[in-house]
């Protein structure tokens, strides 16, 4: 009797993966909308030339090749031209895979900064601004050591650039710091990263403005929203606050029964009660780089206890490999990690679109005080210009304030001098 009942729950799970794996391999590489997104090509933004400013939002990108190989960056290269120099790039971490800038003397820097080069030459005759921040992998993925691989990578991106506000916030601190577009458009920039790395990580806002405890942090984020209220925020990190996907404790119905192929995609040897053990210890209790791990749990709790109170945010992470865009109580979040990978994400949830591809995100302001989403993608052959998968109206002022002709920029008195 016992045996019959064994079988059949087995049996009985062996058809429920089956019918779930078809399921998701029939709709994985789709692109998802939520319902109320369904008509959104039924929507456009004002004409190109009524656009104020652009603001690219590349993430995850240090796996890349060179431009005349990698689609990618050539999209990238579409939006370059085509943004000028009213507009803004903003790197979100991960910049260089497997682990950020090594030493001179190390066989693997070559590599590090070829491919770090690749995205430097894109802006060879760019007039716009250039941010990057720092990311796990640029980090030495969170070892003890990664402090002189996150200045080893500033200094070299600020010298290529000729920039000292090129990378942000400086020297591995804290933030938040800010960089103002015009009176309508905020960047703000803070270091996630700095929640979960081992070993030295500074204590300060920017270099030389000390905190007296980590907690600091969130009082002087909450004032810096404050102080530019009526303003649309793009607050921009590495780590995502909402995600369908890995980092979220979303997971394949493969890595389920297969969980080894984490460690690699060949390795097809189903463990499916230790899969499930993973999976739970994943999603619950979280490794350094999950959203469930207990220093980064906090910080979320915490940081969206302050961003919950505000209004008019585009908080916008990198990460997990994929395109995420979700509305939550009056803010806008996103995932836009899949410059040079990508990665499984769940459809629905609190979702509004999701898709595994390649890709990256697009902020555009119009003279009427609006400012439109984009999510873009390489193009599907060679020659044509990249795709444009979702797009939607994410902001527009009560009253309009009267745009400059030309978006200017600056960084706050927390980042130092030498802007472009």
């Amino acid at each position: 009797m016992l045996y019959l009942v064994a079988l059949s729950v087995l049996l009985a799970l062996t058809v429920w993966f089956t019918w779930a794996y078809l399921q998701e391999r029939k709709y994985r590489k789709k692109p998802f909308y939520a319902l109320s997104e369904i008509g959104w090509r039924t929507t456009s933004p004002p004409p190109v030339d009524q656009r104020t400013h652009s603001i690219a939002l590349v993430g995850d990108v240090g796996a890349n090749g060179s431009l005349q190989d990698d689609p990618l960056l050539k999209a990238v290269d579409h939006w370059v031209r085509e943004a000028g120099k009213d507009s803004t790039i903003v790197f979100l971490g991960d910049n260089i895979y497997p682990i950020g800038l090594p030493p001179e003397d190390s066989f693997k820097r070559a590599q590090a900064v070829q491919r770090l080069d690749h995205q430097l030459d894109l802006f060879k005759e760019y007039e716009g601004k250039v941010i990057y921040l720092s990311g796990n992998h640029d980090w030495h993925k969170g070892r003890p050591d990664g402090y002189s691989y996150v200045l080893r990578q500033e200094k070299y991106i600020t010298e290529r650039l000729q920039d000292e506000t090129a990378y942000l916030p400086q020297g591995g601190t804290l933030g938040p710091v800010t960089w103002e577009i015009n009176n309508q458009l905020l960047i703000l920039i803070i270091n996630t990263q700095w929640w979960v790395q081992l070993g030295h990580r500074p204590l300060e806002k920017s270099p030389g403005q000390p905190y007296k405890i980590s907690r600091d942090f969130y009082p002087a984020l909450d004032a810096l929203l404050k102080e530019h209220q009526g303003k649309f925020i793009v607050l921009a990190a590495h780590h995502p606050l909402y995600s369908n996907a890995l980092h979220g404790g979303k997971f394949t119905v493969k890595q389920h029964l297969f969980p080894l192929t984490f460690i690699n995609k060949r390795a097809l040897i189903p463990l499916p009660l230790a899969g499930s053990i993973f999976r739970i210890y994943r999603k619950y209790m979280g490794m350094h780089e999950d959203m469930s791990y207990p220093p980064f749990r906090k910080f979320r709790r915490r940081i969206l206890r302050v961003l919950h109170q505000h209004n008019s945010i585009f908080y916008v992470a990198g990460h997990d490999h994929n395109l995420q865009y979700f509305q939550v109580k009056g803010n806008h979040y996103a995932v836009s990690g899949s410059g040079s990978k990508t990665n499984f994400v769940a459809k629905g949830g609190k979702a509004s679109f999701a898709h595994e591809s390649k890709g990256f995100m697009v902020l555009d302001q119009y003279t009427d005080g609006t400012v439109w989403l984009r999510v873009i993608e390489p193009a599907l052959n060679a020659g044509e210009e990249p795709q444009l998968v979702f797009q939607k109206c994410i902001f527009q002022a009560e009253t309009a304030p009267k745009l400059p002709e030309a978006a200017t920029a600056h960084a706050d008195s927390e980042a130092a001098p030498g802007t472009k």
